[in-house]
């Protein structure tokens, strides 16, 4: 499974600059609103050194690591939900994705125009999440309009759809966003199938200045990231010129602008890990001579199901999985070695895969 990650925020505060560093893509990047009109796709590598460990220590021809869809959506403007700047259109790009990175401008540059006439984080985060309140608040209400034509013979279970839907407008209207309203396991198909705007995670990307990353005071960093406290969200520093500048660097050529900056990593080999993570993520791998391969599933997933990623087949007819440890596979260098050792485990059909387990799954059918 692919997660798909898209880039918002208004216009002309680095989304385009940050997709192409992303993805080594060609996004068109220019001073001026509405530059990005359709949406831009690239796949992005998700960072894993232990996919080039296990293709040396088996010796395998090819290596496919887990990827990343990032799409960069146009800028949204105030109002953008009753039409402005295309905002209905761009608003619907929104609801294909199943995360959000926004992207918010905190330096201060006379030569990049900013829509608003003035830079300030907090404003722009304010509009694009009053927008994206009011999307949802407008679906909502339709929704309420329609259950409320058949309310007389109403079920049980509609009546308690009712109640649900009128507590998350009430949130809404009130200024929060879905993604903050607690509610039981039971109920949360009902909300997914809603497809609400403010229910999708977000990670913020603050755009700095490199002064910012060498360590000087940004009172705009610091606005920006008191205003997100009480959202428990994550937020990525980074400047979106300086990462450009990286991805195009390897070795120790990287390394040593990374030191300069006393980074330990790249913006965006963060950004990356976390969005990967932010939907509860993990990582499996098939192992063999041919090819070592990084497998995407969901937290708590069973063997069955895991295997079912990689073709219907292996879950209708599963059997068994045979488990190895990614520590242990890197510890004995191979199948063989693990066996010996008693690190290759059998497991059945309630086994919960694990982080970083090397699988190999047992069929019939």
């Amino acid at each position: 499974m692919a997660l798909k990650c898209g880039l918002v925020g208004l216009p002309n505060v680095g989304k385009s600059m940050l997709f192409n560093g992303l993805s080594n893509g060609n996004a068109a990047s220019a001073n001026f609103p509405f530059c990005t009109i359709e949406p831009n796709l690239g796949m992005v590598i998700v960072p894993d050194p232990r996919i080039e460990r296990l293709t040396t220590l088996a010796n395998s021809k090819n290596s496919i690591p887990a990827v990343i869809e990032f799409v960069d959506i146009a800028g949204l403007v105030k109002d953008a939900h009753q039409g402005e700047g295309l905002g209905n259109k761009f608003l619907s790009h929104i609801r294909e994705v199943d995360a959000i990175v926004h992207v918010i401008r905190c330096f201060e540059d006379e030569d990049v125009l900013h829509i608003a006439g003035g830079v300030d984080p907090v404003f722009d985060k304010q509009i694009i999440d009053h927008e994206l309140r009011c999307k949802d608040i407008d679906s909502l209400t339709k929704r309420l309009n329609k259950m409320e034509q058949f309310a007389k013979h109403a079920s049980k279970a509609s009546q308690d759809g009712h109640k649900l839907l009128n507590l998350f407008l009430t949130a809404l209207k009130q200024g929060r966003n879905a993604r903050d309203i607690r509610v039981t396991a039971a109920d949360q198909p009902l909300i997914d199938d809603w497809q609400l705007l403010t229910s999708k995670p977000v990670i913020y990307f603050a755009n700095v200045d490199e002064a910012t990353i060498l360590g000087n005071d940004n009172p705009h960093l610091s606005a920006l990231q008191e205003a997100i406290t009480e959202e428990n969200s994550k937020m990525i520093v980074g400047s979106t010129a300086l990462e450009i500048q990286l991805n195009a660097l390897n070795g120790e050529e990287k390394d040593f602008i990374l030191q300069t900056y006393k980074l330990k990593a790249s913006a965006l080999d963060t950004l990356i890990q976390s969005t990967y993570s932010l939907l509860e993520l993990i990582t499996y791998f098939t192992v063999g001579p041919q090819e070592v391969r990084a497998w995407t599933i969901q937290n708590g997933t069973k063997a069955p199901q895991a295997a079912g990623v990689i073709h219907t087949d292996f879950q209708r007819g599963f059997i068994k999985a045979e488990v190895i440890a990614f520590e242990d596979y890197q510890t004995y260098k191979n199948v063989h070695s693990c066996r010996e050792a008693g690190k290759l485990r059998i497991e059945g059909k309630d086994y919960v895969v694990q982080d970083g387990d090397v699988m190999l799954f047992r069929f019939n059918v």
